[in-house]
Formats: C-alpha cells, structure tokens, sequence
C-alpha cells in the first residue's frame, strides 16, 4: 500500500513550527490590540458572489485561482481566497458602521488559491491581516503601514523594501485604464500572450509582468501618478508626509499594481531580498468602495495582509520555546497513584509530565532529563521520593502534601 502524503501546495505545522508561528501570533496581537484593533474571525468559505463583486470577476484570482463547489442545495460556495472582502461583508451584516470610526480589525487566518505551489506560496496558506474601516483621513493609511513596518521589524524580517504609490479615484483608474488599453492594444505584438489576453479586463496587470517584451513595452507606458486629481495627490503626498515623521523608509513606485480590483488611492507593498525572484512578503492599500459595492453605505477603508509562511521565510532561524516541566512523575508500581499525583499537579497550575511509555527506572530518569524538568516524583504508595534535579538534593514527602511542597517553588 503507497504511502499517503500531504496534497501538493499544502503542508503541515508540526509542534516545533507552530511554537514559532504562534510566537508571531503574539507579538502581532499584542502590537495590534495596544493600538486599537480587535480580531475578527470569518467563515473558511462565502458564497462565491462575494468575490465575484469584491474582487472582481476579471481578477487572476477569481478566473483562475477559487476553489468553488456546489455545496448540494444549487448554491455556489468558495474557500475563501482573500480576507478583505469577508471582513467587509460582516462589517454590513453586522451593523459595525453604528460603531465609532475608524472600526479597526484584525484576523489570522486560513486562505486557499489554485496557484503554481512554490517557496513561499502554497495552496493553503495563513496570513496575518488588518482592516480600518469608516475614515479616510491619511493618517490611517500612515497608521496601518507603520504597524505593519512595526510587526515584520519585530519578527526579524530582514531586507526589507516598502513600495508605495496610488491608484487616485475609480473614475481616475478607469480613464487611466482605458488609456493604457489603447497603448497596449497598439504594441500589443510585443506583448507576452498572457498579457494580450486581459489588455480589455485588467490592463494594469501588465506591470506585473515578468515576459522581457512586455518589460519594455511597460517601461514607456503612462503613469498613473501623474494623472492624480489634486484631493488624491494632496492625500499622498500627506500620507509619505506621515511616514517620513514615523522614520519608515519608503520609495514611490508608479509601476505598483496588485491582483484586486477593489484598491483606491494609497497601494503599498514589502518586499525582502532574503526571498529571492518572489519578494513580496505583505501588503495592501485603500478600497473606497468595497463596502458600498457589497451592499453596505458608503465606508472608506485600508488594510494589509502578510503572509506568514513568506515572513517566517523572510526572517530565518528562530529559537524554539521549549515549555517548561515543573514536575515528571514516575512509577515502578502503582500507576493509578502516580496518575492521580499527575491529575493533582496538574489542577494546581504545575506543568507535569508522567512516564506512559513503559520505561525502566533508568529509563525515566533519562526521559525527565530530556524533557529538562525540575523534579522528579517517583510515586511509591503513600509517598513520593522527590528530587531537586538542579539541585541534586532528595527528600520523601506524603503523596497528598506534593502539591503544597511544590506550589511556589
């Protein structure tokens, strides 16, 4: 019989890697909630006109990457591929526009896309996310960028780029968009045919290219940037203002896009020179008109998502925390006293550990050494021999007074 494995483009955490993941959980979480933001958790999948409307149907993403299903009943359900739009959908279902603004939210979650697995990028995947919702003022785009610079410092990502630029107004993209269709369209001979392919759905993803051809075509296109209305060059210009008082380095990159239709305005991203071809490790910018497109009143917003696996990448070996063992117990005899010590021990808040392998004496000895306990409990009747392994020192206790002898120790 073969040997079952992992499907391809998903993994798993083993104990060792999750004692580093969950260390970011916690600095994240911490950094976050001292700044006002509280997690959000949404469903592992929506229905798939969510991120039709959200992310738009002409997207990578949901023409070619969604895992969708009939879920027996006619309708269409999705793992969910982004965080955003689910964030955004219960921030209407649940009335949060009633709460003051900026409603700040944060989540660490699963994601799942149909893409090329690689280093770095799986099929399932986590990613770390905030959303500000209900104010447009740039400080709140400076503030979601400077947490995020903030959190990849703290976790040791190293090499790190920020890329900022704008998208200006929906009605500034679309103009701009046509534009650059109709520069495409007219070396449209020299373009990857991927790209030729969406010159009509997402012309903007043309800068995403890799095809040398389609390289040199994009280097004499038009620039968003310099079509800005003067409120979204004003907003900007206020936002780098903001970074550069917060001392977080960044370069303006008019050729910036990302895969999703909803972004307005700020667009930003991180990269790492440690990840090689495939740098990008987080990113995000403002979506305007996300909420009101998904049935919502008109609520500007900003958020970034960082992908765990590429920061964990990103930021090289980290210590494993090894938990604590106040207490193993052990037994020649008498395993039913011994699991009860253990059950006692245990209610009183001690991390213990007891022999379930069936080793020798000797043997468990060598297992508590292992573990790096402090005590050593061998449960004999009514009594325990109970050894200081720091201290090398012995002593004989009643069994029912070990956890008064150990509490506070």
């Amino acid at each position: 019989m073969s040997k079952l494995t992992a499907p391809r483009g998903t993994f798993d955490i083993l104990p060792e890697q999750a004692s580093v993941r969950a260390g970011l959980e916690r600095t994240a979480g911490e950094l976050l909630e001292r700044a006002g933001y509280g997690r959000i958790e949404t469903p592992s999948f929506e229905t798939t006109e969510l991120f039709a409307r959200g992310v738009g149907e002409a997207t990578d993403i949901v023409r070619k990457e969604m895992y969708s299903f009939d879920d027996g009943g006619g309708r269409s359900l999705t793992l969910r591929p982004e965080g955003t739009a689910p964030v955004c959908r219960a921030y209407v279902e649940h009335g949060m526009h009633k709460l003051p603004a900026p409603v700040r939210l944060y989540y660490l979650s699963s994601f799942f896309r149909a893409e090329r697995p690689q280093a770095g990028r799986y099929r399932q995947f986590w990613q770390l996310g905030i959303e500000a919702l209900g104010s447009e003022d740039p400080a709140v785009d400076a503030e979601t960028i400077v947490l995020l610079a903030t959190i990849l410092a703290r976790f040791g990502v190293t090499g790190v780029r920020l890329r900022i630029s704008s998208l200006g107004s929906p009605a500034t993209r679309a103009a701009y968009a046509e534009d650059l269709g109709a520069y495409l369209h007219a070396n449209e001979q020299r373009l990857a045919p991927a790209v030729r392919e969406r010159i009509d759905q997402n012309p903007l993803r043309a800068f995403d290219s890799d095809d040398p051809g389609t390289r040199e075509v994009m280097a004499g296109a038009p620039r968003l940037l310099d079509r800005l209305e003067r409120e979204d060059a004003e907003h900007f210009a206020a936002v780098r203002e903001l970074l550069a008082r917060a001392g977080v380095a960044h370069e303006i990159d008019p050729t910036l896009v990302r895969g999703l239709d909803y972004y307005t305005r700020t667009l930003f991203e991180f990269t790492s020179d440690a990840l090689g071809a495939q740098s990008g490790v987080a990113g995000g910018g403002r979506y305007d008109g996300l909420v009101e497109q998904l049935g919502g009143p008109p609520t500007p917003g900003i958020g970034w998502a960082a992908g765990i696996e590429r920061m964990v990448l990103a930021s090289g070996e980290h210590p494993v925390a090894v938990t604590p063992v106040d207490v193993y117990v052990a037994f020649e005899a008498g395993r039913t006293d011994a699991f009860a010590t253990l059950t006692a021990l245990r209610e009183a808040g001690l991390a213990a550990q007891m022999e379930l392998a069936g080793r020798s004496l000797k043997g468990q000895h060598k297992q508590a050494d292992r573990l790096g306990a402090r005590f050593f409990a061998l449960v004999e009747g009514e009594s325990v021999r109970l050894r200081d392994l720091r201290a090398g020192t012995e002593e004989t206790v009643d069994r029912h007074g070990l956890v008064d002898r150990l509490v506070g120790t």
